[in-house]
């Protein structure tokens, strides 16, 4: 029941932050097209640009999906020694780097939070021609460090459940 549970919110957490992350994606290749285009034909571009691009969207882009991908057992895994083990061996070394990814990703999370909240009390600016405040995008790091914690967590059941390394 509560496996059930977990997996079913992490799927939804894991696909919500990929679409999230393809819109930032549709909105940078935008912003970048219009700019250029703005810029060939014009002689002028948007101020800020690549602000945009660097503090916000990139960060999205990278950090939002990664749950998605362990869900999806997409990152890259090298198992040369494992895979001549036992499937019981497999499955314990499996927890084991379940465990470490739990630890190492909730590190992230908590040390990630704690920079956001302190971004956002100072409301962290970037140097620019501008206002261009950084705090916003700091938010997307716990939020995706906590979505894989989810998504490890979510496999790992699931690898207990079928009782072999997934």
């Amino acid at each position: 029941m509560i496996a059930n549970s977990i997996e079913r919110l992490s799927q939804w957490v894991a696909k919500s932050t990929l679409v999230l992350a393809a819109f930032f994606l549709v909105l940078m290749a935008l912003h970048v097209s219009l700019d250029v285009g703005l810029r060939y034909f014009f002689g002028k571009s948007f101020a800020g640009t690549l602000e945009f691009v660097s503090f916000y969207y990139m960060v999205a882009v990278i950090f939002l999906p990664i749950a998605y991908v362990e869900l999806k057992r997409e990152h890259i895994s090298v198992d040369v020694f494992v895979g001549r083990c036992s499937p019981t061996i497999q499955l314990a070394f499996y927890l084991f780097a379940g465990a470490l990814g739990l630890v190492y990703f909730g590190m992230l999370c908590y040390q990630s939070y704690l920079d956001a909240v302190r971004a956002t009390v100072r409301m962290e600016t970037a140097m620019a021609n501008f206002t261009f405040y950084l705090w916003p995008s700091r938010w997307a790091l716990p939020v995706g460090f906590a979505a894989m914690c989810l998504a490890i967590l979510a496999n790992m059941i699931k690898a207990v459940q079928q009782r072999q390394a997934l």
